[in-house]
């Protein structure tokens, strides 16, 4: 909680130095992390009566109780520290794009002896190139087609250091490497098909075209109707592509065209990328955010952005941005090229980015409503749900847990996360339940929040953050037990419980429910989450419970041992499936015999 500050007086004393400030609410919880060449300017302009603001930033400082600010000796300095504070605090009212979002690539390292193509959605600073994003049909999609068209190496081996008698592999044989590892392919042939592969990647689909007809039409001869049907495919993928593809430039350039548009409320970047003088891909991106001007939000996204996709070194906005030189240093340093950022004034780079401004003004007017509701349902659920149930920390991560067993039997439990309210699936874990005997879900609740509290004390990153909010599914009794093993543990973390039917929420403060209105954001953020918990829960719970099925049932039957078992259950997966077979596919398992297949038939029939 913090202290009653005199924000105006604080303003009055603002320096004239670039560096980053930080607004907090009344609980000390960060709201907003932004930058400013000239701090007593820019946060000014927040408090000040006559400035026009956004709907966004009006909702902000509804919340702001204090600010705080950090000099930095340059502005680059400043947009560097906005950018690490932004991704260590994820405050609800900043662009928060998630690095394991990326898109896919496809990267090669040229500088190998038998270079090898691999999909990729992580970029790094390192000896390979990459190519993409590749949004149509898939990094594997896009993968296939290159080992059909452009047979390269897809191993690991070191072709320096094989034994004397090594073979190739299948992929070999069917055609989709040449086997330079025994020296069925000179170097200077390969390098041929790696540079076909490099054009493709790189826009040029004439040779792919020809490729992938001239293998359709010899399967289709053959008689190889699947595999032509393939190749087909494949085809049908790069007419699409080749559709998005729309020549602009007579000269093979690679731009960046940003554009920002914003109706107050809502705000959409648009990212039109240019490749070898085309148009190769166009992305809309609806953001949060509470600059106090769209150059301020068009600046921040690019800095979070360009963690995210691999950009060229021109990059064009169609706004002039005020720490363009800062920024474009801060993205050479991400990237490892060489950037400038650059507000074009005329000709054909001024038309790109006007292209790109009026796809991002048709998204926002187009998708106003549903921009609205992704911002009520996630962050502001999120700020919603600490209001009305009083929590002392902003719920940027939830956990949610929920037992699952039948009399007893095979119990599970489910951990999921939400993150800024939406969905957190990396994060997800199980459990099987370890100590409690018998249907008693308090104390199987009680095992696998103590289980979690201390991986949480060790600071074990097995499971993560460490949540700011914990919901149980059910009452009091569950809650009850929850706070034994906080307690127990010695942690302190903020723990509710959710109960069906009425969908009421217990805390900590007391015996008596808090009944949230039942159209609330809040509401439908624990609801979501606690059956999503369930679903998980019961996923787990049918895959254990159906593989101890079929071991239980199968240790009765003569000739069938544990590797037999074993094998059964991977292959049928359920009793259901497996009363179902026949004899033959039964004996179709591995290590089965025909003997061993009919008694366990004549055994499950006769039941």
């Amino acid at each position: 909680m913090l202290q009653q500050v005199d924000i105006q007086t604080k303003l009055k004393n603002l320096p004239d130095e670039p560096g980053v400030y930080i607004m907090y609410d009344a609980d000390g919880n960060i709201l907003y992390v932004g930058k400013a060449k000239v701090l007593k300017n820019r946060v000014r302009q927040y408090f000040h009566a006559s400035s026009n603001k956004t709907e966004k930033v009006l909702a902000m400082l509804s919340h702001v109780a204090d600010f705080r600010y950090i000099i930095t000796s340059s502005e680059a300095d400043a947009l560097s520290l906005e950018n690490t504070l932004i991704k260590k605090h994820t405050p609800p009212y900043n662009i928060l794009l998630k690095d394991d979002k990326q898109y896919p690539y496809v990267k090669v390292n040229l500088s190998a002896d038998f270079p090898k193509f691999i999909g990729t959605r992580k970029l790094a600073k390192d000896k390979y190139r990459y190519f993409g994003p590749f949004t149509q049909g898939g990094i594997k999609t896009y993968m296939d087609i290159l080992s059909a068209a452009f047979p390269t190496v897809t191993c690991n081996f070191n072709f320096n250091k094989l034994p004397k008698n090594f073979r190739p592999c299948l992929n070999y044989h069917i055609g989709k490497c040449p086997a330079p590892c025994v020296g069925k392919i000179s170097k200077a042939d390969y390098r041929k098909i790696v540079d076909r592969a490099v054009a493709f990647l790189s826009g040029d689909d004439t040779e792919v075209r020809q490729v992938l007809t001239d293998k359709m039409m010899s399967a289709s001869e053959k008689m190889q109707y699947e595999q032509a049907l393939t190749f087909k495919r494949y085809l049908e993928i790069i007419d699409k592509i080749s559709q998005q593809r729309i020549v602009v430039l007579s000269k093979l350039v690679d731009y960046d065209m940003f554009a920002v548009a914003s109706n107050g409320a809502s705000c959409v970047v648009n990212h039109t990328m240019i490749r070898s003088g085309k148009v190769v891909f166009s992305q809309n991106n609806a953001v949060s955010d509470a600059g106090i001007d769209e150059a301020q939000t068009l600046s921040s996204f690019l800095a979070e952005y360009c963690d995210v996709v691999k950009l060229s070194g021109e990059i064009y906005t169609n706004l002039p941005l005020p720490d363009a030189d800062e920024l474009s240093r801060l993205i050479t340093q991400k990237s490892g090229t060489k950037t400038s950022v650059y507000c074009p004034q005329k000709q054909d780079k001024k038309r790109l980015v006007d292209m790109a401004y009026r796809n991002a003004v048709e998204y926002l007017t187009k998708s106003q409503t549903d921009l609205d509701k992704k911002f009520n349902t996630t962050h502001g659920a999120v700020l919603q749900l600490k209001e009305l149930l009083h929590l002392s920390v902003m719920p940027k991560r939830v956990e949610c847990y929920d037992i699952s067993n039948v009399q007893g039997v095979d119990k599970v439990a489910s951990m999921v996360v939400f993150t800024n309210g939406q969905k957190d699936a990396s994060q997800y874990r199980r459990f099987k339940i370890r100590t409690v005997e018998g249907a008693n879900d308090f104390a199987s609740m009680k095992e696998v929040l103590t289980r979690r509290f201390e991986r949480m004390k060790a600071d074990d990153g097995v499971f993560g953050k460490t949540p700011d909010l914990i919901v149980v599914d059910g009452g009091l009794g569950q809650l009850d037990y929850a706070r034994r093993a906080m307690e127990e543990c010695g942690v302190n973390v903020q723990l509710v419980s959710l109960a069906k039917r009425e969908e009421l929420v217990y805390t900590l403060n007391g015996k008596d429910p808090i009944i949230l209105p039942r159209n609330s954001y809040a509401l439908n953020l624990l609801i979501n989450i606690r059956d999503e918990s369930h679903r998980f829960a019961i996923t787990y719970f049918r895959k254990l419970h159906n593989r101890n099925s079929v071991k239980s049932v199968l240790q009765d039957v003569e000739g069938i041992g544990e590797k037999r078992r074993i094998e059964l259950h991977r292959h049928f997966k359920s009793m259901d499936n497996l009363r179902a077979a026949t004899v033959e596919e039964i004996a179709s398992v591995k290590g089965m015999s025909r003997t061993a297949a009919e008694k366990l038939y004549g055994y499950l029939h006769e039941k």
